[in-house]
């Protein structure tokens, strides 16, 4: 009978683990709902703020902009974008394999320097990094807190102003980019300097097919001082919209995350019942075979 109260007690637990997973569910589903009007809102923004960027390319070769030079990439930043909770899959894990992966394979020399730097936008990065000893700049782990454009700008005017001043030479940003509830794309995007190519072939990524040639703009007050303008802008978007996709796909890969730990909550609790009830018809048959025993024993 011990064994039955047992696997009772077991059924309980599990039922009362399925319940939690079922709410934090819900929870996630309704959180990913915004998170993804958020990010849906801003692509096509930021998508026209490269297109215009892609065609006014031209002026970004003689741009006297900080923000477009090339260095020697002898100090590196770079900008991980995980969460500040976990049970949430692999999200967390895949962001910091993928950034211990760059260091190793593209920033071993600047690592054995000590030069590589580490901007940690969520807890569970800065936790680990932190941890390991890396020059972690910052604590953002409130920023989802108030995830607003202005908060994130604070964080890129910094970085900025720290690239300008020469105290990086390379920006990139590590982050999973959103797709769909299921599907969350591991991207590493330079951020500064702002990479000129890949401003085109962001533009063309998008299905934007418009030719420099058929495009008009009327550009007040100067095409150079339009450029100067929307490369600052260009970045604040940039990383922005990065902590936007991460934003979308953690609550996207919590809720497959819960929704898997939930079926697996009913399959164990399935599992458990008919042990029970194994056990159960086991004890009855053994209380039966004993009564008949001691009856046939009295009439002997």
């Amino acid at each position: 009978m011990a064994n039955l109260k047992e696997v009772r007690i077991r059924i309980a637990s599990v039922q009362s683990t399925q319940q939690i997973t079922k709410a934090m569910k819900m929870v996630s589903a309704a959180k990913l709902k915004r998170a993804t009007n958020a990010i849906v809102q801003l692509r096509p923004y930021a998508t026209k703020l490269k297109e215009i960027l892609a065609n006014l390319s031209a002026s970004l070769e003689g741009s006297s902009s900080p923000y477009v030079q090339e260095r020697e990439p002898n100090k590196v930043l770079i900008v991980v974008v995980s969460s500040n909770r976990g049970l949430a899959g692999a999200f967390n894990m895949n962001v910091i394999k993928a950034t211990n992966n760059l260091i190793t394979d593209k920033y071993t020399e600047q690592y054995k320097k000590g030069n590589v730097s580490i901007v940690a936008i969520g807890k569970k990065a800065h936790d680990f990094y932190e941890k390991r000893g890396y020059n972690v700049i910052g604590n953002n782990n409130e920023l989802y807190a108030d995830l607003t454009f202005a908060n994130v700008t604070s964080i890129t005017e910094a970085i900025m102003t720290g690239f300008k001043k020469g105290d990086f030479d390379k920006v990139e940003v590590v982050y999973n980019q959103f797709k769909n509830a299921v599907v969350q794309i591991l991207t590493t995007e330079q951020l500064l300097p702002l990479p000129k190519t890949a401003i085109e072939q962001a533009a063309k990524s998008e299905n934007t097919k418009v030719a420099k040639t058929q495009i008009d703009y009327i550009i007040e007050p100067s095409e150079k001082e339009i450029v100067e303008e929307l490369i600052p802008k260009s970045i604040k978007i940039q990383l922005y919209k990065a902590v936007l996709d991460s934003h979308a796909s953690e609550h996207g890969a919590r809720m497959t995350s819960m929704e898997k730990a939930t079926e697996n909550a009913g399959d164990l609790i399935k599992a458990l019942k008919l042990s029970y009830n194994q056990a159960r018809q086991a004890a009855i048959t053994t209380e039966l075979t004993e009564i008949v025993s001691g009856a046939a024993a009295l009439n002997g």
